[in-house]
């Protein structure tokens, strides 16, 4: 199978990334060192090439209406254009078909960005739920994608910028400003402060040379997930999937129940869900000892086994963390890892771990 190239390719080259697999596109895993990386990224600031993930307009008389009945959470709570939220979109069982950021762009209707390894399926998706209204979905293979993450991050990008974009760096998270081509928003997935910026693929290499011109250090894949797992923020695919729901994957928080009378896609299994109890819950851990927690690591509680859903050691904390999915009873009391036929003793904490730099552990 021939792997698919972002417009930045030959920039990855120069940089001596890695070059690995990743949900059929060839992608940085790291230009070197991926934990210098990720201490870039708490430090100072990185640039992420994230131009693998799907931008998709959706437009129409009836789009508010649409995605109302698409996603979990409610486009309505975006009062004002610039205004963005994440949410989850779901089967009618309940399941997780991806998570995702919608941007409200007032006349022009919304703006979704969906994950890499999803995009096709979520496409589909999206279009055989439109059924009679007046709504188009469109997605926009011709916009590239760069993450902008760190502590110095506005100050990098900001001068980098058109007038026009010159207020990107005022806006409060979950914000965007745009003008004909491009789209900066004060988005991540990192537990930083930064931008998303969506730009003609024709641009995104010199943007992305200008950015590393001013010091802003090129980040691989690697990083990205240590450093959004420190920030306690979940991988699809790894966290949640279809076979999960946003209630049992720590995301209870995005779905909006209110109205009562909004009929989102996997609303009734979601009630159901809720009202018998939750089975499972994701929490955050941290290994007490040497060792590394991974995926798949078998949890010991006292109601019954669970497993670790993304683990990895922290370069900002000199631990292993992870994520566990463990039955909903169990207290925090005696859990315990199995790793390589040891068991080991784990602290249940509240995600994130890590934000702004700083440790959240107590």
């Amino acid at each position: 199978m021939t792997l698919r190239t972002t417009p930045l390719y030959t920039a990855h080259q120069r940089a001596g990334a890695r070059l690995v697999d990743f949900a059929g596109w060839e992608m940085p895993l790291h230009y070197g060192s991926q934990i210098d990386e990720h201490r870039a990224v708490r430090e100072a600031a990185g640039v992420f090439d994230v131009s693998h993930m799907r931008v998709v307009d959706v437009a129409g008389a009836e789009a508010p209406a649409f995605l109302r009945h698409l996603l979990a959470n409610d486009v309505a709570k975006l009062k004002h254009p610039g205004r963005a939220l994440y949410s989850c979109m779901l089967t009618p069982d309940g399941g997780v078909i991806d998570d995702l950021i919608v941007y409200f762009r007032g006349d022009l209707g919304y703006r979704v960005v969906v994950n890499a390894a999803t995009a096709e399926g979520d496409i589909e998706h999206m279009r055989a739920s439109i059924g009679s209204r007046d709504v188009s979905v469109v997605p926009r293979p011709e916009l590239a994608l760069l993450a902008v993450q760190g502590p110095e991050a506005v100050a990098k990008v900001a001068p980098l910028l058109a007038d026009d974009l010159s207020t990107a760096g005022e806006l409060r998270p979950f914000a965007a400003v745009w003008n004909a081509g491009w789209m900066v928003a004060r988005t991540g997935y990192t537990g930083e402060d930064g931008f998303e910026v969506m730009l003609p693929a024709e641009a995104a290499e010199a943007f992305w040379e200008r950015l590393l011109q001013a010091g802003t250090r090129p980040i691989g894949l690697g990083a990205r997930d240590t450093l959004r797992l420190e920030a306690g923020m979940n991988l699809y695919g790894t966290d949640m999937d279809t076979s999960t729901t946003p209630l049992v994957s720590n995301l209870g928080w995005t779905v909006a129940w209110e109205p009562e009378d909004r009929d989102f896609i996997g609303r009734a299994a979601l009630e159901q869900q809720r009202a018998a109890g939750v089975p499972q819950r994701l929490v955050g851990l941290v290994l007490e000892g040497r060792g590394v927690l991974r995926g798949g690591t078998r949890i010991e509680t006292d109601a019954g086994d669970g497993a670790v859903t993304s683990g990895t050691f922290s370069p900002t904390l000199g631990v292993s963390i992870a994520l566990a999915r463990i039955p909903a009873g169990a207290s925090q009391d005696g859990l315990t890892a199995h790793l390589r036929g040891k068991a080991l003793p784990v602290r249940m904490v509240k995600p994130p771990f890590v934000r702004r730099g700083k440790s959240q552990l107590t």
